[in-house]
């Protein structure tokens, strides 16, 4: 004869516990009259055949069809009926959980055309206050045949999850910096928070706090960016890339991208996601041959090479030590913004310092 469960309760609730399982072996023995004792902050929800039905909220239940209306017709149980019934209950514990790490792992591709090579990766790290807002949508989720759910069990997806709807809601806010990304950050630790519960309430949870770094941008190599990015943009990438280390290089190939060579291919990368590209970029192509013919002329003419031009839009290089000084100061800015990597700035700073040096020497 089964064990008839007359009385039942959880009070052993584990800090990273979310549900937890009566009786932990699988399915009990219950009847119309047993009693369920159900603490502060819990709900138990009882599942038959895999199928979530009846949830009871704090209190001391006795089961009865009026309670239980769902099982009861399942099993076809008059009122009052006592005979024995078979069926799983899950306690879940409503407590918020708090000071969840989480992190950009993977970092945040944003979109930043006509910027650097069109793209930074935004890395990030917080903490987010996170519980059960629907135990029964939860409990058809994730806690159905398991003796018990902890929050290790699911922190990828919560993880998953989170980073995917910051991305949509960066992309679709039409962020296109650094500086655009952190404010809209910052409105998600406030009054938009909302805007991500609409994900997580699919799956009977609900964040109720978010507190995050600021983004700064993540310096990888191009190999590394491939992971990240599209064909497309990486091959473009890729072109600028080259550019700059021909750039760096003296004779031709440096004087050219210091004419402007480098710049359009950078400017071309930039457009990349942009729908009037390749237009733009059919105008670029004739300024960077009218460059070189020029260049091969002054070249061949015994002239002196041009002076190479920053490559970061301005139009021409710095002459004076004041220019210089301005120039390094939108240096800094330029890579606060993410308009350029910490390796180009750092290659061209070092280069300006020293000639700023020279000049004031």
């Amino acid at each position: 004869m089964p064990r008839i469960i007359d009385v039942v309760d959880h009070v052993n609730v584990m800090d990273d516990e979310l549900v937890y399982r009566e009786p932990q072996g699988g399915s009990g023995d219950f009847r119309m009259g047993s009693q369920v004792i159900v603490q502060e902050s819990q709900a138990a929800v009882f599942v038959r055949g895999g199928q979530v039905l009846d949830a009871l909220g704090p209190g001391t239940h006795t089961l009865s069809t009026a309670n239980l209306p769902l099982l009861s017709g399942l099993i076809g149980l008059a009122t009052g009926g006592r005979t024995p019934f078979t069926a799983d209950l899950y306690f879940v514990n409503l407590k918020d959980l708090p000071q969840v790490g989480w992190g950009t792992n993977p970092p945040i591709v944003l979109e930043t055309p006509g910027k650097g090579v069109g793209v930074v990766l935004l890395i990030t790290h917080g903490v987010i206050d996170i519980g059960i807002e629907d135990p029964v949508r939860f409990v058809k989720q994730y806690g159905v045949g398991k003796p018990i759910t902890r929050l290790g069990d699911i922190r990828d997806r919560i993880q998953s999850m989170l980073l995917s709807d910051i991305a949509t809601l960066i992309s679709s806010s039409g962020a296109a910096s650094i500086m655009d990304a952190n404010r809209l950050l910052s409105d998600l630790e406030g009054a938009a928070l909302a805007r991500l519960n609409e994900q997580f309430a699919q799956i009977g949870m609900r964040i109720k706090a978010f507190e995050a770094k600021p983004f700064t941008a993540k310096d990888v190599s191009t190999e590394e960016l491939r992971n990240y990015v599209d064909f497309e943009t990486y091959e473009r990438i890729r072109r600028l890339e080259v550019a700059d280390h021909a750039a760096s290089n003296e004779g031709m190939g440096g004087g050219l991208a210091g004419a402007g060579v480098g710049l359009g291919v950078g400017q071309q990368i930039g457009s990349a996601l942009n729908p009037d590209a390749a237009a733009l970029q059919q105008q670029q192509q004739m300024m960077m041959m009218q460059m070189m013919q020029q260049m091969m002329q002054n070249q061949g003419g015994g002239g002196q090479p041009a002076a190479p031009a920053a490559p970061t839009g301005e139009a021409a290089a710095p002459q004076t030590a004041e220019e210089i000084r301005a120039y390094l100061d939108q240096l800094d800015a330029k890579l606060m913004n993410g308009e350029v990597s910490e390796k180009i700035y750092e290659k061209l700073y070092e280069k300006w310092e020293t000639r700023l040096k020279e000049l004031e020497g």
